[in-house]
């Protein structure tokens, strides 16, 4: 979601006629009609957030990685990072600069032109990624709980969904890496024609903070199996661990100067990164709107190529014919899933009109018993928002949605005053040219639309900027074709949601990226192609 909107949040479409009473008034129209409005939106979990446990692990790196060495800021600097339980400082971390940037990226650059790690055969460098991933396994227990502590996620979704992706993709990669094949290719005349395929030098990447470890790795793996040297910049909300991560790449024996980590601000850091004239090649996941500008610097700068994954706004698509019970279920993960901080989240679920009654009452009842607290208890769904600016972000979108008289049907509330803690919200009566219906409102907010037939349904899920990831749940198989076909969308998800195996490829269409992420898709962008041509004099054959 972009930044600098605030007005926009707070009025609708302006295509819509509606008549948009203030949000005041309608609050207190609400209360008039029921006694029960305020018991919709107050769930019993807000003791909860008071007690928080103490995170079992110890901040150990706080400064820039380059080198192979931890090292402070060329400026000294550094900026807090906070716990989202409590808004509290956790750590001071080393704030990058230019400077920071061009010592970083002049590492890279050494440890590419001079350094073993392209030179090294493929086998040696899948040996070392295997042993960087058995390393990350064996800390994956304190590495979820910095995790959980910097970003707000469940523990037991960071120890036992996301360490074990990272663990596996980097498994995956160190497979891929002595398997890059290249090709002979034939042409007319006496030649012999190959294809090289080589690392394409120094990348820079920057990880967004709602999947700081899970998407480190969805970057580095590829970029290192290549034989490539990184610059990766960690968001400024959650550098911890990707500094603690790097360290494990080190003392599994990834040379020096190889990978190199700068934590710092995306107006600084990450645009001195995307604008070097040293660096190859960028990667960047994050919003549309930083996308853009990411895309810009690269081009001005040496026309690096980019791939970008951003925003979206997927449809999640409920047929008539669908077990009702089995796809609230399924679409309430889809959307709540990390707080609903993630960029494939399912915010608007497209219901037939058939069984939307029937839908929207046990959607509303399912995220009345979503329990929300500490992140590190077991037993609760929901932990915190990442910070005060994407709450105030959301409540923002949800004040939006009621003065467009989308119905409020749940939530909508901050919980107490500590930390960044909100009510799952559920929204009925939601119209296409609603501003919670276009844009990435990136938080715990289900937005429920009516549909009548599939080719209606298809004409509105591809109307929006965006083209990301899409859901469609029916027991109809040509139903199934149809949509899956028919959706402009980067993944389809049928009967199921957020499957994200090494090998599936992940991107979007539209607005939503450039380029593919995971899988064997995510090696053409480490990689340059040679053609390499050589005359055969009197050959046996061609």
């Amino acid at each position: 979601m972009a930044a600098g909107r605030v007005s926009s949040l707070l009025s609708c479409s302006l295509s819509s006629s509606m008549a948009n009473p203030s949000f005041a008034s309608q609050l207190q129209t609400l209360g008039r009609k029921t006694k029960t409005w305020r018991n919709i939106n107050r769930f019993n979990t807000a003791a909860q957030v008071d007690e928080l446990i103490t995170p079992p692990v110890e901040i150990r790196y706080t400064k820039h990685l380059i080198n192979g060495q931890f090292v402070e800021a060329a400026s000294g600097k550094t900026f807090p990072t906070y716990d989202p339980r409590t808004g509290e400082v956790i750590a001071h971390v080393s704030e990058g600069d230019e400077e920071d940037i061009n010592r970083a990226v002049s590492a890279a650059r050494k440890a590419f032109d001079e350094g073993p790690w392209p030179k090294m055969t493929a086998y040696e460098r899948s040996r070392i990624l295997l042993q960087i991933a058995d390393l990350v396994e064996k800390h994956s227990d304190e590495l979820a709980a910095l995790e959980t502590w910097n970003n707000g996620k469940l523990y037991e979704q960071a120890a036992k969904i996301e360490l074990p992706i990272f663990v596996r993709l980097l498994r995956y990669y160190a497979g891929w890496a002595d398997k890059i094949h290249r090709l002979t290719v034939p042409a007319d005349g006496n030649y012999h024609v190959q294809t090289l395929h080589e690392p394409i030098g120094v990348a820079g990447q920057i990880i967004p903070w709602n999947f700081p470890l899970l998407l480190f790795s969805w970057k580095v793996g590829p970029a290192l199996a290549c034989g490539n040297t990184l610059v990766v910049k960690t968001a400024e909300q959650t550098p911890l661990t990707g500094l603690f991560a790097a360290q494990l790449f080190h003392e599994a024996g990834l040379p020096p100067g190889v990978l190199n980590v700068v934590s710092g601000f995306g107006p600084v850091a990450g645009s001195a990164l995307a604008s070097h004239m040293d660096v190859d090649k960028i990667a960047f996941t994050g919003s549309t709107e930083t996308g853009k500008i990411i895309y810009q610097l690269a081009a001005k700068s040496n026309l690096k190529p980019v791939t970008l994954e951003l925003g979206g706004k997927s449809p999640f698509i409920v047929c008539e014919d669908a077990d009702v019970d089995k796809a609230v279920e399924l679409a309430h993960f889809a959307q709540f899933f990390n707080q609903g901080q993630c960029c494939c989240a399912r915010s608007r679920t497209y219901v037939h009109e058939r069984i939307y009654d029937e839908f929207l009452e046990k959607a509303k009842a399912t995220a009345l018993k979503r329990v929300v607290g500490d992140p590190f208890k077991k037993g609760v769904e929901k932990g915190p928002q990442i910070d005060s600016k994407q709450l105030e972000k959301i409540l923002g979108h949800i004040r939006s949605g009621i003065e467009c008289n989308a119905t409020l049907e749940c939530g909508g509330e901050r919980i107490g005053k500590k930390g960044f803690f909100l009510q799952p919200t559920v929204f009925s009566n939601v119209q296409d040219d609603m501003l919670i219906a276009k844009d990435e409102i990136f938080g715990p907010v289900q937005t429920i639309l009516k549909f009548k037939d599939t080719e209606e349904v298809i004409r509105r899920a591809n109307k929006t900027r965006y083209g990301l990831a899409a859901g469609v749940f029916t027991k109809n198989l040509d139903t199934a074709n149809t949509l899956m076909r028919g959706l402009r969308a980067g993944t389809v998800w049928i009967n199921c949601f957020n499957v994200f195996d090494a090998a599936i490829p992940f991107g979007g269409y539209k607005m939503s990226g450039v380029g593919r992420e995971k899988g064997i898709y995510s090696l053409h962008n480490y990689l340059q192609v040679k053609a390499v041509v050589t005359p055969l004099n009197d050959p046996a054959w061609l």
